[in-house]
């Protein structure tokens, strides 16, 4: 069986289907094998007094999604949209291959991946920002 395996950290948290669930304390391994469970690694969360770019937008209504707090079908055309604009402004090979693996992931009801491929943008967008003039 194929799915989603996460590697958690000794006392690591995670939400799953909106159920907090702490790992013990060695290392351990838990295999989703549901395809549409919804997950979110606590350490990977984004709080809402961080949303304060583009891509941390964005990140943050799939993580809403995973969370429980906001519907899937309204939160679609936000993603969609959010995604359609990063991808105007970041135009690199490499970003727009994340935002369409994140659009198709919108699009397949996937928001794990989508917001696994929206954040692997988040350093080239705080790289831009330090870079560009306020």
């Amino acid at each position: 069986m194929t799915g989603l395996v996460l590697k958690l950290a000794p006392k690591e948290r995670v939400l799953i289907n909106g159920a907090v669930i702490e790992n013990g304390e060695r290392r351990s391994r838990l295999s989703i094998v549901s395809p549409h469970a919804n997950i979110l690694r606590l350490r990977d969360a984004i709080h809402p007094e961080e949303v304060t770019t583009p891509v941390r937008r964005v990140c943050y209504i799939a993580q809403l999604v995973l969370s429980g707090d906001a519907d899937p079908k309204e939160a679609k055309l936000q993603l969609l949209r959010g995604i359609e604009q990063l991808s105007q402004v970041l135009t690199d090979d490499d970003s727009q291959t994340k935002l369409n693996t994140a659009t198709s992931a919108v699009l397949d009801k996937q928001h794990y991946q989508a917001l696994r491929a929206l954040r692997g943008l988040l350093p080239r967008e705080e790289r831009l920002l330090v870079a560009s003039p306020s």
